[in-house]
């Protein structure tokens, strides 16, 4: 059975915003709206910020191992959502957004893989150590943000 250490977890986050960043790239060039492209900018800049910010948490937690009430539990069910999630593989992000034909499928899109990476956020607070839980918060709040930006320009597509 394959487990993730706290570390790979962290790991598939920054896959995670990677792939978010090459897909708004994508999107954005892609796009014929200035207002679709320019969110889409924005959501891409925002993801570099992410990685960022989970490169300085994966400092911290190489070697930091949670505890848990049944031994591999949480590594188990992370696994069995990361394996569904497709932004988690290498560089498929751009070659998502290659294959979009409308903004609304962009959007659409975008609105699925924001909902997916807070659920997996939402659960990798529990690998993480306590002082970094606050960092994971602020970028849960701030993919918050980005699936709100994504339902507003919906509604003006």
């Amino acid at each position: 059975m394959n487990i993730f250490s706290a570390s790979e977890i962290v790991e598939m986050g920054i896959r995670i915003e990677r792939n978010g960043r090459d897909f708004y790239n994508g999107a954005a060039m892609l796009s014929k709206n200035d207002s679709a492209r320019q969110i889409f900018e924005l959501l891409s800049r925002e993801e570099e910020n992410h990685i960022k910010r989970f490169e300085g948490i994966l400092s911290k937690v190489k070697k930091y191992e949670p505890s848990e009430a049944y031994p591999n539990e949480y590594f188990s069910y992370i696994k069995s959502i990361a394996g569904e999630y497709v932004f988690t593989q290498e560089e498929k992000g751009s070659g998502i957004a290659k294959g979009i034909k409308s903004d609304s499928e962009g959007v659409d899109l975008g609105i699925g893989f924001e909902k997916d990476s807070i659920l997996f956020y939402q659960e990798m607070k529990k690998f993480v150590l306590a002082g970094e839980q606050k960092t994971v918060d602020g970028l849960l709040e701030e993919e918050k943000q980005h699936l709100r930006k994504l339902n507003e320009l919906r509604s003006r597509l």
